[in-house]
């Protein structure tokens, strides 16, 4: 099966802080540790072993005890179990991704992201044998913001949960997806893909009690073969390793003095995340809100609940899994319990992980590399054959569809759609008119002005006339090319931001992660374009 790419800088829908990321430039080097190429994960291998690994190895026990306790009420495959039992190892390290529990995995940038790890860790092995990679899925089950997961597209279709929530998302009960299931089920027939989609829909969604379990189930499911490990961070024995972080954020409020800097140095670029005081929540299962700082009172916000000093200091202690990070600690309570080397993310993402690297110098933890997931763009051979015909590259469908419309009808027209050479000449016609203009009153170089701008606007107008006509001309050949790429970019936009997997999963079933598997390099920086 034929596939295609296209760099990410020449795809345009990366930000140039990104772009500036993915070319090095010299500026943005103090905001990471290393870049990610082959080679600069050995200096990283050895930071981190130096930085993560201690006499009795405490932190590694906890970290695989904490994850077999989680995974005990599933079933886990042999290279899952046997890569929990290796992070007891002081030569495993990890490579993680993180998302949000979307409802069935919600866009399709879900399984770009963890092929994305996976594939790292498989490169990894290869490059030093001595050591071992675990791919880790990093689940965000302590967000809230539920209206940014409780749907996902089918086609043309939104199936969305409606229901109240409140606290981390990851312990919401799944009551009310029933009707979501069935709402999905008569949407998608009969065949042996979708008995496969209705079956992991069903098991994942009404036989788990809460969406933490329900995400790890689908997501085991999708991905245990490849030997995938699913942490859930919403953890009291985690909770706990992270406590003199959690007590230093909450005395010393150094993450805002530390990020503040740093966003000023990024302040030509659009600042992702600011910090506040206090980066820290307070959690139960029905409650989710931020620590705040007043009056010599630590209170948690849109409650009575408040602690003094000694009370709070105790209320950690005694409740680590009460205090939750923000997306600025966030980062640092990963990093802290996993033997992580690098972090894969959006673009998004990446970029307030790179406001984050002096926080994590001032807490003495490595900063991992940041390497941006893989894109990709899915394709039937219909669709292909359809751009050949056109003549379209992929070049072309990734532009702008004005852009595309007008550089595609200019192509086909017989006639130069561009008004450069009359615009020139009658500039040239104009310069002599100003050279006698300057010789007389000065009120006539305004005459002068004023009839070139005239003169040079209608030159403009009826360039834009011919276009449009042409365009009319033109209008069948062009309205193949707009519906082609608004099958391949629905809303204009790109596909795996929209998309859920179930719409590609349905035509072609185990294919599609297959071939994902197959093509996807994570250190190749390109936007792959994977026709099935």
């Amino acid at each position: 099966m034929p596939s295609d790419c296209i760099t990410y800088q020449n795809s345009g829908y990366f930000t140039k802080l990104m772009m500036d990321y993915l070319d090095e430039k010299s500026e943005l080097k103090m905001f990471y540790n290393h870049f990610p190429t082959i080679e600069n994960f050995k200096t990283q291998i050895e930071e981190k072993n130096f930085n993560f690994n201690d006499n009795n190895n405490f932190k590694r026990e906890i970290l695989a005890s904490e994850l077999e306790k989680q995974y005990l009420n599933f079933e886990v495959s042999k290279t899952t179990l046997n890569n929990i039992k290796l992070l007891n190892n002081t030569n495993t390290f990890t490579i993680t991704t993180g998302h949000q529990l979307n409802l069935f995995t919600g866009p399709l940038y879900f399984l770009y992201k963890i092929v994305s790890t996976i594939n790292l860790c498989k490169q990894l092995k290869k490059e030093f044998p001595e050591n071992n990679f675990v791919p880790i899925y990093w689940m965000a089950t302590e967000d809230h913001d539920f209206e940014e997961i409780n749907y996902f597209n089918f086609k043309e279709k939104v199936f969305r949960w409606n229901r109240e929530s409140f606290g981390p998302v990851g312990r919401l009960s799944t009551e009310g997806l029933d009707k979501v299931f069935d709402l999905f089920s008569k949407e998608i027939g009969n065949s042996n893909n979708a008995k496969f989609l209705k079956n992991l829909f069903e098991n994942a969604y009404l036989k788990h009690s809460n969406l933490a379990d329900a995400t790890r189930f689908l997501a085991n499911e999708l991905f245990q073969n490849e030997g995938l490990v699913i942490i859930d961070g919403d953890s009291i024995e985690l909770k706990k390793l992270f406590i003199p972080f959690v007590k230093k954020e909450l005395l010393e409020q150094t993450s805002l003095k530390k990020v503040t800097e740093i966003n000023e140095l990024l302040k030509d670029y659009f600042i992702q995340v600011n910090p506040r005081e206090i980066n820290l929540f307070y959690i139960e299962d029905n409650l989710r809100e931020r620590i705040i700082f007043e009056d010599g009172i630590y209170k948690v916000n849109n409650t009575i609940i408040q602690f003094s000093e000694s009370e709070i200091l105790s209320e950690l202690e005694n409740h680590p899994e009460k205090f939750s990070p923000n997306v600025i600690l966030r980062p640092l309570y990963q990093e802290v319990i996993l033997p992580n080397l690098c972090y894969i993310g959006g673009g998004g993402e990446l970029a307030y992980w790179l406001e984050l690297k002096s926080n994590f110098e001032e807490n003495n933890v490595t900063f991992p590399m940041l390497l941006l997931r893989n894109s990709v763009l899915l394709t039937t051979q219909k669709q292909t054959e359809k751009a050949a015909k056109l003549d379209l590259s992929w070049s072309d469908l990734f532009s702008k569809q004005r852009d595309l419309v007008d550089v595609k009808t200019k192509e086909f027209s017989q006639f130069t759609i561009d008004f450069s050479e009359q615009k020139e000449h009658l500039k040239k016609q104009f310069e002599k008119l100003y050279t006698i203009a300057n010789k007389t009153d000065k009120s006539f170089i305004g005459a002068v002005k004023a009839q070139e701008i005239k003169q040079i606007k209608g030159l403009e107008n009826l360039e834009k006339r011919l276009l449009k006509a042409e365009k009319r001309i033109h209008s069948d050949k062009l309205d193949r090319i707009v519906s082609l790429q608004n099958e391949l970019f629905p809303n204009q936009s790109l596909q795996e931001r929209k998309a859920n997997f179930s719409e590609f999963y349905l035509e072609f079933g185990n294919t599609l992660i297959e071939e994902l598997l197959t093509e996807l390099n994570p250190l190749s920086q390109e936007f792959k374009i994977i026709t099935l």
